[in-house]
């Protein structure tokens, strides 16, 4: 592979930045907030010893919760070389990310949908026109946050991932202060082009965040006992 500097349109610079996009999302994501990969300005990539390869990156995203703001971020983003899988290390830094802070809509959708009077269950969001009610999008937000999770840690230097669908979801009940949500999400690998099911439990509360609970890899083939990560 390449090493120096990357042509920022390219699928090595692209796929690195995605990585750091998926971290930032499991950092800062929430119902009303989600970050899009807008643009790479710049990428290198250098060979570090044997430790890994490490991509240099300047880009920029775009919340695409309710604000709709673009941030301009910087990250180092190393993909281990081990003989058994091991997620990317990411280092990012975002300009104005220190200003986020918990929104009224958030408190506002957390105290709509902690009773348990007001479970919510849904199936295919999107659905097949492309089309997610206003009522849904936070719960879509929720499982790109949640599968971030799942795509920063299976992600490689071979890899691309984006969620493509929420299969279904369904509110748990709990006695905690979180919503518990459980969901078959479908991640799609633009290199390989397939798509790969998950389920997985996550909570969420506005002083808590997003946290995932539990992941289970879907197999097509009922003998394959792997995700595609660790083959």
């Amino acid at each position: 592979m390449a090493t120096g500097d990357l042509v920022p349109t390219h699928f090595p610079a692209r796929r690195a930045a995605q990585v750091a996009l998926h971290y930032l999302n499991t950092r800062h994501g929430s119902p009303f907030r989600v970050f899009g990969l807008q643009q790479v300005h710049k990428a290198t990539a250098e060979d570090v010893g044997t430790g890994g390869r490490k991509y240099s990156l300047d880009f920029s995203v775009t919340d695409y919760g309710s604000s709709g703001s673009v941030l301009r971020c910087s990250a180092d983003v190393l993909f281990p070389r081990t003989e058994k899988h091991s997620p990317p290390d990411v280092q990012l830094r975002c300009e104005g990310l220190q200003q986020i802070s918990s929104s009224p809509e958030e408190e506002a959708f957390y105290q709509k949908h902690i009773s348990p009077d007001s479970a919510v269950s849904a199936l295919d969001i999107p659905d097949s026109y492309g089309y997610i009610s206003q009522d849904m999008k936070p719960f879509w937000h929720l499982a790109r946050v949640a599968a971030s999770f799942i795509m920063l840690r299976e992600s490689s230097e071979n890899t691309e991932y984006n969620m493509a669908q929420v299969a279904n979801v369904s509110q748990q009940e709990t006695s905690e202060k979180q919503l518990m949500l459980k969901y078959h999400v479908l991640l799609h690998d633009f290199v390989s082009q397939e798509i790969i099911h998950w389920k997985l439990l996550s909570s969420w509360s506005p002083d808590g965040g997003v946290r995932v609970l539990e992941t289970e890899w879907q197999p097509k083939c009922p003998h394959a006992t792997k995700p595609p990560s660790a083959n």
